[in-house]
């Protein structure tokens, strides 16, 4: 079984025909009351205190946690912080829980971006939104919870342990166990039946340096998903902009927004994109929007929507 989890900003209202998914807070606590042994979270932000009125749903899964910890459920949290900062860390490692710290910045110049959960085992939550009270009140999030789906679980298990094993260390093991190789992949994808509906399944990370034997790249995975589009291809994303910022200067990255014009042009795909606009968008986004749409104007079979 599987179920879509969604948070909706407050103040935007969708129109009531408009699809419905199961909460992200409701989706959560659901995982967390259904724990009988463990649960394991990977996240990149753990503040679920705080004293905006749209906190109290943070301040309630915080809550539940720690009264896991005290009924001894095995819980596990991988993090980039320390747990000295931040308090929700220090509080469930005083309550027994174990804080797996990784040290990205051994590694490269990026953070922990990983969202996931495993609760016994069995269950699993893939999805945008970390443990932080904005993303359960401010942010548009969405995920995917899958339970009782072990084969998956497998794999993804997999993707933690190597984690967990990179705890308070700062060089990358000469050679993987094979205990960490990926189980799944775009050749050998995993096919499951969700909701009925017959699906084929493969987890993916990145960078590459935590890549083992027969573990996908995140752009490669995206890269599939894209290629084997038969009619459309929906994408939504907090940013559109293919650039990357050095230091002392920016150079584009080519490689989703060539591989979107690929799929417009060569191949007539019929592309979607959501983009979330703030006050810190940067405006070169719209830049890059308003030259995919310029293709589209020459094409006559593209087909694109913003």
């Amino acid at each position: 079984r599987v179920a879509l989890v969604e948070n909706i900003p407050e103040g935007i209202n969708y129109s009531d025909s408009a699809p419905s998914h199961l909460s992200l807070f409701q989706g959560w606590m659901n995982l967390l009351n259904m724990a009988e042994k463990s649960v394991d979270i990977v996240s990149s932000q753990w503040d679920l205190n705080h004293s905006h009125p749209s906190a109290c749903q943070g301040q309630r899964l915080f809550e539940k946690l720690l009264e896991l910890a005290s009924r001894n459920i095995e819980i596990k949290l991988v993090s980039d912080k320390l747990p000295m900062e931040s308090k929700v860390l220090n509080d469930l490692k005083t309550k027994g829980a174990e804080v797996l710290y990784m040290n990205m910045s051994a590694y490269n110049e990026g953070r922990l971006q990983s969202s996931f959960w495993i609760v016994d085992k069995q269950h699993v939550y893939i999805g945008s939104a970390s443990l932080d009270w904005r993303s359960l009140g401010q942010m548009k999030e969405l995920g995917i919870i899958v339970y009782n789906c072990s084969c998956l679980v497998l794999d993804l298990q997999r993707i933690f342990a190597l984690y967990s094993s990179l705890k308070y260390k700062n060089k990358i093991p000469p050679s993987w166990s094979k205990r960490l190789y990926g189980v799944y992949d775009t050749q050998n994808k995993l096919t499951l039946q969700l909701n009925e509906t017959k699906s084929e399944a493969f987890v993916s990370n990145s960078p590459k340096l935590f890549c083992p034997k027969d573990r996908v790249l995140d752009i490669e995975a995206i890269y599939n998903v894209i290629d084997d589009a038969k009619q459309f291809v929906y994408i939504a994303v907090m940013d559109y902009l293919p650039i990357v910022i050095d230091t002392n200067a920016k150079r584009y990255w080519p490689y989703l927004d060539g591989k979107i014009r690929e799929a417009l042009v060569l191949r007539s795909i019929k592309v979607r994109l959501l983009i979330s606009f703030s006050r810190d968008t940067d405006p070169l986004t719209f830049n890059f929007v308003s030259s995919l749409k310029a293709i589209c104007t020459e094409v006559p079979s593209c087909s694109l929507k913003v």
